[in-house]
């Protein structure tokens, strides 16, 4: 017996990094999954991976075309919705002086807006079904401050906001919405070496390896799986009495800095 038995989710920015181990665990804990993404011919390589249990569809998720087919092919596939992960997210570092309009607003289409969108999209149908979940990526500095992040820090923060009033509107629905707030990923997101075929690989990954060990109380960036599943508690009956929260999952970076 799996933790998602039965259940039907879609999980948004699927192809890779966090959303790929979220669509592997979910699978292996019995649910069929729509992997949504536009990264086409990577997505549609780990739908066929996955098997019968899954299938991808290209999802942008600030355009609400794309939502109505994502849902629609849900449905269609799967006869039905029960969850939903947003986890599509981009990331641009500049200094707030710096950052021009169309970059800013390129970050909140992605981050802010595709959240939006995708609650809107899947709250009748998980209300049909009698319920449901939402689970809504947002990160640590939602929480907290960091330097040239202005653009995606605002869209995360609004997430843990939408999570709260989503969470209070739709919980009379039977519908319940969580937010998780990342620390640092070892995803291309964190590490754009991973993506570079030019690049020393090794000696990036050790960079960071070295960084986090120095900023992090435990020592070490985190691993994708580690969040996938704190998303499958989110998910699953484990987290039945809690809903409109943000869930910090950082190592314990947001706890403070160590001067030893």
């Amino acid at each position: 017996m799996g933790k998602l038995d039965g259940r039907v989710v879609i999980i948004t920015g699927a192809a890779r990094g966090q959303g790929e181990q979220e669509a592997r665990l979910f699978v292996a804990e019995g649910a069929r999954v729509l992997l949504g993404d536009v990264l086409d011919e990577q997505g549609e390589a780990l739908a066929k991976e996955l098997g019968e249990a899954a299938r991808y569809v290209h999802l942008d998720v600030g355009r609400e075309e794309d939502w109505a087919a994502a849902v629609s092919a849900a449905k269609d596939a799967f006869d039905g919705l029960d969850g939903l992960v947003n986890n599509a997210g981009i990331l641009r570092f500049n200094e707030l002086v710096s950052t021009p309009l169309e970059e800013y607003l390129a970050v909140v289409q992605v981050n802010q807006v595709g959240a939006f969108l995708g609650m809107r999209a899947v709250a009748p149908e998980l209300e049909a079904a009698g319920g449901g979940t939402i689970v809504n990526t947002a990160s640590y500095v939602a929480l907290s401050g960091m330097a040239f992040l202005t653009s995606y820090a605002a869209t995360k923060a609004a997430v843990v906001g939408m999570t709260r009033v989503a969470a209070m509107e739709l919980a009379p629905k039977g519908i319940r919405v969580n937010a998780m707030c990342p620390g640092a990923v070892d995803t291309p997101m964190t590490n754009p070496a991973q993506l570079d075929p030019g690049a020393d690989l090794a000696e990036a990954s050790a960079a960071v390896d070295e960084l986090y060990k120095k900023l992090v109380p435990l020592g070490r960036i985190g691993k994708p799986g580690e969040v996938a599943r704190l998303a499958l508690f989110l998910s699953s009956d484990d987290s039945s009495y809690i809903t409109g929260q943000p869930f910090v999952v950082d190592g314990g970076w947001l706890a403070g800095v160590s001067v030893f």
